[in-house]
Parts: C-alpha cells; structure tokens; sequence
C-alpha cells in the first residue's frame, strides 16, 4: 500500500511539474520573441537612417500618425484604467458591508473553534489527525488528484473507525486558517484581520461549512455515535447559540443548541456568508488582476514610446534615431500582446 501511494504521488508530481514548466514557457517565449524582434528592428531602422538620407525625411514625416495611433489605443488603455479605478472607489465605499460580513465570519470562527476544543469528537480522533497527519488540511485533501500532498493520499487510503467525521474535524480546522499555504497560523476570531482573498476563495470553492449540514442534518443518525453533542458545556453552547444570533438575528433568535441549530448554521454560512465575502474580496483583488497589471504596463509603454517621446522627437528636434527606437519598441510590444493576450482570453489569469 506504501509503495501503491508514493507511486501515485510521484506520478501526479511529475504530471504537474510538466504542466507548470509548460505554462512558463508560453509566458516566456513571447517575452524573449517581442525582444529580439524589438532589438533586430531598432538596429535595421538605425542602419537604414545611416545609409539613406530620404528615409530620414519620410520617418519624420511618419511620426504624425504614428502619434495619432498610440494617442488613441493609450486613451483607450486609459479610461479602462479610469473606470477600474472607480470600482476600486465603489468597492472601498462598500466598506461597511464588508465589515459586516466579516464580522459574521469572526463570530462563525469563534464557534468552530468551541467545536474544535469540545469533547464531541470520538475518542482518538483529534490524536490521529493532529499527531499522525499533522500539517494535512482539508483542501489537500479535496484536490489529492493534483498530486501535490502524498499525506493526502496516504489518509484517503486510511481506514479508522471514526465514521469518517475526520473529514468534518479538517473542514472545520480549515475555517480557522489564514492562509491555504500557512498551515500553521490559526485564525484570531474577533482580531481585526481582514480575510485574504486566497483563504477565502478556497472556503467557497470547497463549500466549507457544509459539512455541519451534512454530519448534523438529516444524516446525523449515522453519525451520532462519533459525535456525542452532550458533551458541550451548558454555558458554550449558550455562548454559540448567541454568536449565532448575532450573525442573523431573523434566522436563528428562537435556536436552541442541537444537531438541528448545527445544521442549519452550516447552511445558512456555505450558501449565504461564505459566497458573499468571496464576491467582496474577489471583486476588490480584481483591481488588482493580472489582466489590469498587464494592460497598465502596456499603457506606460505605448504613452512612453508612442507619444510622448515622438511629441519630444518634434519639440525639441531630437535625432531621427529616436524614433527608431520607438518604432522598434512599440512593433515589439505589439508582437508581444499578439502573442500573449491569449492567456486571458482563455480565463488563465494567474500566468
């Protein structure tokens, strides 16, 4: 069965190693092409200027429409940048929304980690997956296919005798992270931390929350015997049932603490809290998307080389070679968005 696993995982290491090497290139190779042609055109245009003096004279004239051509795509780049810059505004004018949803969020943190630190759990379970799978998450887990945790695949192929209410034991331990790649930093409820994009769009993506309706909801007598409710103290359970109440007074005010309430709870926050604070920070880190990292320094680029320094070639009767070498960029730039523009036209952002 050892053997069987580290098969697996070098098999789907090796898969996405290939994958990964793959997908630099194709970001590289236009990048090393776009210089090279940008280089091989400055210095063709350069001995051109040298060995002709006419075409000193029809370059000159050129740089009238090359100016007009780079002064609208740059207006157009522009007023892009303008109007992501006014959602960014909207987003922060949003504020007190998402203040008020990550609060829901720090109060559903404070019960998970009542839930953690209880005696529900089966005798035995919370030593088997902190001690023997230590540093094993839940997300890990769910992508074991990527081939990335061999303790992933090693724990899918364990069988204990928990009724598999480990799995809920990791969702609930990954409610409490900060970051899907810090496995070690637990979440503070109530500790003022804004909720990173990366964690949170790993809660959503993997439904985290779900599991309470899943264990407690309508399937709980399967369970019931790995998770013995009676053993949260009197005063936690009055002390969650409250922290629900302040997450939706109109949903759970008359709640009392059971494998109902539970159930319910992890409902309303897969469908309802979770989704609603991935759409905040996802919308406010989409300012700051690939896409509009790229189209800014095409932006510079063009506004550099395709006006400003042709606007100065003509005021300040800089040499023709100049334009040269705006030429030769602003023909390389162009190459290099032809070539590599594709990569958010397939939804392949992160590249």
């Amino acid at each position: 069965m050892v053997h069987l696993s580290d098969t697996l995982f070098c098999l789907f290491r090796n898969i996405m190693k290939k994958k990964s090497i793959h997908k630099d290139l194709l970001t590289l190779i236009p990048l090393i092409c776009s210089g090279v042609l940008c280089i091989v055109l400055i210095v063709l245009l350069w001995n051109k200027l040298d060995n002709d003096p006419e075409f000193i004279k029809q370059l000159a004239k050129f740089t009238i429409y090359f100016i007009s051509i780079n002064g609208f795509i740059s207006t157009i780049l522009l007023l892009y940048l303008l109007a992501n810059g006014v959602n960014l505004a909207e987003n922060r004018n949003n504020s007190i929304e998402h203040n008020k949803v990550s609060q829901k969020m720090s109060n559903f943190q404070e019960i998970i980690e009542l839930l953690l630190q209880s005696d529900i759990w089966a005798s035995g379970l919370k030593e088997y997956i902190d001690d023997e799978f230590e540093g094993l998450t839940f997300f890990e887990v769910k992508e074991f296919y990527k081939g990335k945790s061999k303790l992933a695949i090693e724990f899918l192929q364990e069988d204990q005798n928990f009724l598999e209410t480990e799995n809920l034991y990791l969702e609930l331990k990954s409610l409490m992270m900060v970051n899907p790649k810090d496995k070690k930093t637990i979440a503070r409820p109530n500790s003022g931390r804004a909720y990173g994009r990366e964690i949170v769009e790993k809660w959503f993506l993997h439904k985290c929350g779900s599991g309470l309706w899943y264990y407690f909801g309508y399937n709980f007598g399967a369970f019931k015997k790995a998770l013995d409710l009676s053993k949260i103290p009197d005063n936690h359970a009055e002390r969650i049932v409250l922290l629900a109440v302040q997450i939706d007074k109109d949903v759970f005010e008359d709640s009392s603490f059971n494998e109902i309430f539970l159930a319910k709870l992890g409902d309303y926050m897969n469908k309802m809290v979770i989704p609603n604070l991935y759409q905040i920070v996802d919308s406010s880190a989409s300012n700051t998307s690939p896409l509009t990292r790229y189209l800014k320094t095409i932006f510079i680029l063009f506004a550099s080389f395709g006006v400003i320094l042709p606007l100065a070639f003509h005021i300040f009767k800089l040499p023709t070679q100049v334009i040269a070498i705006c030429l030769g960029i602003i023909i390389g730039v162009l190459f290099y968005i032809a070539t590599s523009f594709y990569q958010f036209l397939d939804g392949d952002n992160d590249s």
